[in-house]
């Protein structure tokens, strides 16, 4: 089953179960889905929705924090309940020490050092944890592999 078939079924399991929050973030989800295959003119796959969740997952986790910053606890709850509910639905996220050893491989492979390699490097790394590591995470790491 498609991660978009098991939305789909699980927003009307949500609709019977009266679910108003969690039916309210999977209908945000299937829309932002509908969104992107009529604008890239494509039928979603799997990469395409893994992308378009990862998507609006780091744009709740910058608005939960805009919400606490502004005093706003209710919101920034609201917001993480999206987060929850979305992340079902992405793959299971690679740890540090995974992304640690995929950017170890990318740069022996690239053989060069230095902040001048950044560009490279991602790119190999990027090919390799799309949608299963938050990239500025990943970015950071990099940065710290190429200085060290």
């Amino acid at each position: 089953m498609s991660i978009k078939e098991q939305l789909t079924a699980d927003m009307k399991t949500a609709m019977r179960a009266k679910d108003m929050a969690r039916l309210s973030a999977i209908r945000l989800l299937l829309a932002a889905i509908k969104q992107r295959e009529v604008d890239d003119k494509v039928e979603a796959t799997d990469e395409l929705v893994t992308s378009v969740i990862g998507k609006l997952v780091k744009q709740r986790r910058d608005s939960v924090v805009q919400y606490q910053n502004a005093n706003r606890p209710e919101l920034a709850e609201k917001e993480q309940f999206e987060i929850d509910v979305l992340s079902v639905y992405l793959p299971q996220q690679m740890s540090e020490d995974e992304i640690k050893a995929v950017i170890a491989q990318a740069v022996a492979d690239a053989g060069v050092t230095g902040m001048a390699a950044m560009g490279k490097v991602m790119g190999a790394v990027k090919a390799k944890c799309a949608g299963r590591a938050d990239m500025s995470k990943v970015s950071a790491l990099v940065k710290a592999a190429l200085t060290a």
